[in-house]
């Protein structure tokens, strides 16, 4: 049984500038959160509070890691929608 699919490219390529659109904002708001986010300082000067701060700002700085690695994987996504999206060869 075969299956047809039709695809619109048009459809398509305001797909692939609507999520490059998406990545962009998410960039931006990640870079712009980031030295807040990867250097906590401790609310007092005590080691209770140095820890807290300390643990936050790994927790940051993950946070950072995992979404450099996401943009990537993004980047990848929206190039490879727009090179074959709706071009009907298989790939």
């Amino acid at each position: 049984m075969s299956s047809y699919l039709l695809v619109a490219p048009e459809a398509v390529a305001l797909a692939v500038a609507d999520a490059a659109g998406i990545g962009s904002s998410i960039y931006s708001a990640t870079t712009a959160a980031a030295p807040s986010m990867t250097s906590g300082v401790a609310a007092a000067d005590d080691e209770v509070s140095a820890a807290i701060a300390a643990l936050f700002s790994g927790h940051g700085q993950g946070f950072q890691a995992m979404s450099a690695r996401l943009a990537v994987f993004h980047r990848e996504f929206v190039r490879a929608l727009g090179q074959c999206g709706g071009c009907g060869c298989g790939c």
